[in-house]
């Protein structure tokens, strides 16, 4: 039941050493995410290679993330009212915000109303209602290629089964539209999907070459959009930023010549600057066997971290101070009452076992690259308070977020 394979992969080495997140748990409890500021700069320092790099705040809302995102040089991509106010509370300067949305509700056409933030619209009946609360502002607009792509189907972003941005064929009429409500149209956007390929990745260059050319003199700003993926699981390699960089901007180089006139190449990462500096920590409570079956049980379940349960995702994970010891086959799970609170299941909750050794009660598992879509998906499902989160810049390790309180877990509903 328990063979080892000592020719399994490991898990990613931790860029915190174990000896910190040991006194982080005991210091903060657990469930525990934890972010690498060290990680965050080296990703950003990666895209140098465009003028503007914007942060799509939907990935790790935390106050203190978006800080030394500002810090770092980028701007922001929101999507909702509260994006926005997280934006300027973090002291975003209005003008380095982009709102891009399918449709405005009421509280964010209000936020609109009052700040010159620039809008993304991915859906025509947007325009009027833009127009009559900013007459004669510039817009950008978000396009479907007609194609979509990511590690998963509730991750496309692009074709017919997808409800973002203006169809592709729908553009010159739209564009119409937006002139005839006096708005100007200055930006062309594509995001096809959140890890997609490198093949598709450069395949939506060319759709964004085709709508820049219909959007034609009035065009200031091409966005690559984001979906640039990270390795997850043992032997990817890292994606080829250079690469990528080179191609867009090669594209823009065409473009400018074609357009006689100067444009600015934005990107718009999101998981790709924060996955790879998070983990969650989750204290192991019990460990058991079903049958052949070997399962760990934390303290971390999906209301913490949703995205194995959602579509699959893969996230390595290891157990602190058990590295060196023999592997088998192992489950890991959390307290969550659903036979989906499994971190090791893939596409159509297939159970995906990982390599780990044999744990016991008080062992402290790492689930590794937790950084994206994690604390900012997290819920109070089963009425568990949500976790805490830390920060770790070199020597220093601050608390970002306490951990909630009961009271505060009630106080809504009091």
């Amino acid at each position: 039941m328990h063979q080892t394979s000592p020719g399994l992969p490991l898990p990613p080495a931790r860029s915190i050493a174990d000896k910190l997140l040991k006194e982080l748990a005991g210091r903060y409890g657990t469930p525990l995410y934890i972010y690498d500021a060290a990680v965050i700069r080296r990703q950003a320092a990666r895209l140098d290679g465009f003028e503007v790099v914007r942060y799509a705040v939907k990935a790790n809302s935390n106050l203190s993330i978006l800080r030394l995102m500002r810090t770092l040089g980028c701007q922001i991509d929101v999507v909702s009212a509260g994006e926005i106010i997280r934006a300027l509370k973090a002291d975003f300067n209005p003008v380095e915000i982009v709102f891009t949305a399918d449709l405005f509700d009421q509280a964010a056409l209000e936020l609109l109303a009052e700040q010159p933030i620039h809008v993304n619209i991915g859906s025509a009946d947007m325009i009027e209602q833009y127009a009559a609360i900013r007459p004669g502002s510039s817009i950008t607009m978000r396009i479907n290629p007609g194609f979509g792509h990511g590690h998963d189907k509730k991750v496309s972003t692009g074709g017919e089964e997808s409800k973002h941005g203006i169809w592709h064929r729908q553009l010159q009429d739209t564009l119409q539209r937006a002139l005839a409500a006096g708005l100007k149209v200055t930006g062309v956007h594509i995001h096809i999907g959140s890890g997609s390929d490198f093949d598709h990745l450069s395949r939506i260059r060319k759709s964004l070459a085709a709508a820049a050319r219909t959007i034609g003199a009035g065009l200031e700003i091409i966005s690559a959009g984001g979906g640039l993926p990270v390795p997850y699981r043992p032997g990817e390699s890292d994606f080829d930023i250079e690469r990528y960089t080179a191609d867009w901007q090669a594209t823009r180089t065409e473009l400018e010549t074609e357009l006689g006139r100067t444009l600015t190449l934005e990107v718009e990462p999101g998981r790709y600057l924060v996955a790879e500096a998070g983990l969650l920590l989750a204290e192991v409570r019990a460990v058991k066997t079903s049958g052949r079956q070997i399962y760990i049980l934390g303290d971390a379940g999906f209301n913490d971290l949703v995205r194995p349960a959602m579509y699959g995702a893969y996230h390595p994970i290891s157990i602190i101070g058990r590295e060196d010891e023999p592997r088998s086959p192992t489950l890991v799970g959390g307290p969550i009452c659903e036979s989906a609170d499994l971190f090791t299941q893939g596409k159509e909750s297939v159970i995906e076992p990982q390599p780990l050794p044999r744990a016991q009660v008080g062992d402290l598992l790492c689930i590794h690259h937790s950084g994206a879509y994690g604390a900012s998906m997290s819920s109070l499902y089963n009425s568990r308070p949500l976790a805490a989160e830390v920060l770790v810049d070199g020597d220093s390790a601050t608390l970002i977020r306490r951990r909630q309180t009961w009271e505060e877990m009630l106080a809504p509903e009091e």
